[in-house]
């Protein structure tokens, strides 16, 4: 396939662009004490954004071959948090860029797409079979298609990140890109690992889930055109934001609610993954409760819910849990320290907001 999706679509979306209205003055910026209504009152801050955005993914993955428009269709239509491309607008936003504009639709419709090929690739390594509350594609449609599916998403993106004709953009994805791989492939190495060490698992997430989130934030402002100290400064806020958002799932894989995340409990217990908690609780458990924890993860396994409650226990009692929360809202609070030189507009209001959601939301 030729540029033209980019410049057909480009040409939907600047017939379908509502009038942008430039970000106000904030109120006074105090992060949510309700996860639940700040994520859906983000949602409605950017509903013609996230409009466009899903337009252009549309198009973007349109093709002749019926497999595969079946499943990029029935990934796309699970939704989710949107949180990559939601950086990118709010980024955009803060430097008073048009979050609307062709280019910055695009750049999000981009890292949501690599975002998605990495979901599609992820489910097949872990064996997952749901994924927000719904069968994963690899459960619906088999392994080697969400395996060549995955790999189209990743050339779609290549080919929306060309049309930008930005050779920074190029440079950045591709070497998030390429970390995000390198991320996934330490931590297939560190399964069942159990001398693995808190600086272990935060490179890991460093490069399978902050890198991307990391160029999120860098895009807003290389599409404003903002000097390298900005890029900086909202590309670390992108980064610390996807540590503390990676250490919460981590702690909801445990202590969330199964329907509202929509997998089962206790996934990474049962694939071999030692997450924060279970490393913290490897290193501070009584000796019965670290013999407990080794003795379920030396096989990975489906786990029974008496295996789930007694692991459970272990990470309460020693604090396990509490702390790892304590880091994800360390890194949250840093995340927020990185922007607070940016002007008081709506879009820094909702990037702080976005702190206190990562490490209060159940979901």
């Amino acid at each position: 396939m030729s540029y033209r999706v980019a410049t057909i679509s480009r040409m939907y979306t600047e017939r379908s662009r509502p009038a942008h209205a430039p970000s106000s003055p904030a109120p006074a910026i105090t992060p949510s004490s309700a996860p639940v209504s700040a994520a859906a009152g983000l949602r409605e801050h950017l509903l013609p954004e996230l409009a466009l955005l899903d337009a252009r993914l549309i198009a973007t993955l349109d093709s002749d071959v019926a497999l595969v428009r079946s499943i990029a269709e029935y990934i796309v239509s699970a939704g989710g948090k949107r949180l990559r491309p939601v950086l990118v607008f709010l980024s955009a936003q803060a430097l008073g860029t048009d979050s609307r504009s062709p280019l910055i639709v695009d750049l999000a419709a981009t890292i949501e797409l690599i975002h998605t090929a990495t979901l599609l690739h992820d489910d097949v390594v872990d064996e997952s079979d749901l994924r927000r509350g719904r069968a994963t594609a690899n459960a619906q449609f088999g392994n080697a298609a969400s395996v060549l599916v995955g790999d189209f998403l990743y050339s779609r993106a290549f080919q929306v990140m060309v049309g930008t004709g930005q050779m920074r953009v190029l440079e950045l994805l591709s070497e998030a890109t390429n970390r995000i791989a390198e991320g996934e492939v330490m931590q297939l190495m560190a399964l069942g690992n159990l001398d693995l060490t808190e600086a272990d698992y935060m490179r890991v997430i460093e490069a399978k889930t902050a890198k991307l989130f990391e160029a999120a934030g860098a895009l807003g402002a290389i599409a404003s055109g903002a000097d390298a100290k900005t890029e900086r400064a909202l590309s670390e806020y992108a980064r610390r934001l996807g540590v503390a958002f990676q250490i919460a799932d981590d702690v909801l894989d445990y202590r969330g609610d199964a329907d509202t995340l929509g997998k089962s409990l206790g996934d990474d217990l049962a694939e071999g993954k030692l997450t924060l908690p279970i490393i913290m609780a490897l290193q501070r458990g009584t000796p019965a409760g670290k013999a407990l924890v080794r003795e379920v993860l030396a096989t990975p396994h489906a786990i029974d819910p008496r295996q789930f409650r007694e692991v459970l226990d272990v990470l309460e009692s020693c604090g396990a849990l509490d702390d790892s929360l304590e880091k994800a809202r360390t890194e949250a609070m840093a995340a927020a320290a990185e922007i607070a030189h940016l002007p008081d507009t709506m879009a820094k209001k909702w990037m702080l907001e976005l702190c206190g959601y990562a490490v209060k939301r159940n979901a």
